[in-house]
């Protein structure tokens, strides 16, 4: 067996899931986790008026729908300035 066809795990190399775990990646999962701490633990039902009428729904409904609506808000714009 040449050098070339021997693997690499014998040469005390990088596995193939080496990569698997990227600092991005790392920072993701982290982010999922807080997200889902954050959501576990505001499950409390908050009364949020919406001009008129009002909702009960749980405080991390509310915040999830004002994060989405912000997020396209900023992708709107962007795509708008790259226009």
């Amino acid at each position: 067996m040449s050098p070339k066809e021997t693997p690499r795990a014998a040469h005390g190399g990088t596995s193939r899931f080496s990569g698997a775990f990227t600092p991005g990646r790392i920072a993701m999962i982290a982010v999922a986790v807080l997200t889902l701490v954050f959501i576990f633990e505001n499950t409390r039902e908050v009364k949020i008026r919406l001009l008129i009428p009002e909702v009960t729904m749980p405080l991390y409904g509310a915040l999830l729908a004002t994060a989405l609506l912000g997020a396209a808000c900023g992708y709107y714009t962007a795509a708008r300035r790259r226009k």
